[in-house]
């Protein structure tokens, strides 16, 4: 197939895309290579994408509306796999613009390249930062998500609701992947699991926010993208059961899908440090602190309708996750 990977640089978005490839695929990667973290990385992923015969990239903005008409009128890919976001809870507090830009002018003019050229299946990464103030546990598909703590998290859930106006108005199907803490080899360097190995190697103290008593449900990077491969096949269809006057926000009269990708199994932050201090062979040294504006307490995932969907749920241990992820940053940054 002809699949469009949006944010093709970026942690998720390469290691899709490499999976694509690898299945026989044909892949064109999209990215603006902005700098909001070290775009030297960003570029070291795509160096790894390029040489294979079926990878093409494109350099551009999806908020540049005439660019991406152009690319999706040239490509009429027959699945996109949107993962361009500007990312991170803590920055849109201070930078709020970039998310609105990016999140939501870019994804609505996703939404009309997939309307306007027959893509078959849109694929979009939303977020467990929806759920927010949720603390019901484990956070279903199935629950209200409407009351987000960050303007990241109100974005996603604002994707999630342009989609289903575009899957009920023009029947384009599409199935929104709510992530989990996602982490791994080539992963994102502002996120907590990459700071944290930073840190401990070099020997600094490393911050520990709502002073440790956090927990997420990490979700290993293969785990996460063998998901959303399987994921691209399984074309929602409309609910012949959804009722309107209780209606299940996880699916829709039209073909409109939303799951969770986790790995069902919260792991506290100090015990997430304790593998990465074990990986490393060094004790961290933790500067303890309140809980940060937008930041959600815990995480827990009900991946059931995953399971269901796909006959897949994610399961790698967080001892061989970390374990991964130390050597591939040893080796990298040749430490």
């Amino acid at each position: 197939m002809r699949i469009l990977v949006t944010g093709a640089a970026g942690f998720i978005g390469f290691c899709t895309s490499r999976a694509l490839l690898d299945y026989g695929h044909e892949v064109t990667g999209l990215d603006n290579l902005n700098e909001y973290y070290d775009a030297r990385l960003k570029h070291a992923r795509l160096e790894q994408l390029s040489p294979r015969n079926a990878f093409r990239f494109v350099l551009a903005d999806l908020v540049d509306r005439k660019a991406t008409a152009e690319l999706f009128s040239k490509l009429r890919p027959d699945r996109v796999v949107h993962l361009a976001a500007q990312p991170g809870v803590r920055h849109a507090i201070e930078h709020p613009h970039d998310y609105i830009d990016s999140n939501i002018s870019g994804f609505l003019n996703v939404l009309e390249g997939c309307r306007r050229n027959d893509v078959k299946h849109l694929i979009f990464a939303s977020t467990s930062a929806v759920y927010g103030s949720n603390t019901q546990m484990p956070f279903s598909v199935h629950h209200k998500a409407d009351h987000p703590l960050s303007l990241y998290g109100a974005t996603k859930r604002a994707n999630e609701l342009m989609a289903h106006t575009y899957a009920h108005l023009f029947k384009l199907p599409v199935t929104g992947l709510r992530l989990f803490t996602v982490y791994g080899p080539w992963g994102r360097p502002d996120m907590s699991p990459f700071l944290f190995i930073r840190k401990i190697l070099k020997e600094e103290p490393i911050d520990l926010f709502n002073y440790g008593n956090h927990s997420r449900d990490f979700t290993y990077i293969d785990d996460t993208v063998e998901a959303i491969v399987r994921i691209l096949d399984k074309i929602p269809q409309p609910n012949p059961h959804w009722n309107s006057d209780e209606p299940d926000p996880a699916t829709s009269a039209a073909p409109y899908r939303i799951h969770n990708i986790g790995n069902s199994e919260p792991v506290s932050l100090l015990r997430f440090i304790e593998c990465i201090e074990m990986a490393v062979g060094k004790k961290a040294s933790k500067n303890t602190l309140p809980l940060q504006p937008g930041d959600v307490r815990d995480t827990f995932a009900d991946v059931d309708d995953l399971m269901a969907a796909i006959d897949f749920k994610p399961a790698t241990r967080i001892e061989d996750g970390v374990h991964e992820f130390v050597s591939w940053y040893r080796q990298y940054y040749g430490i």
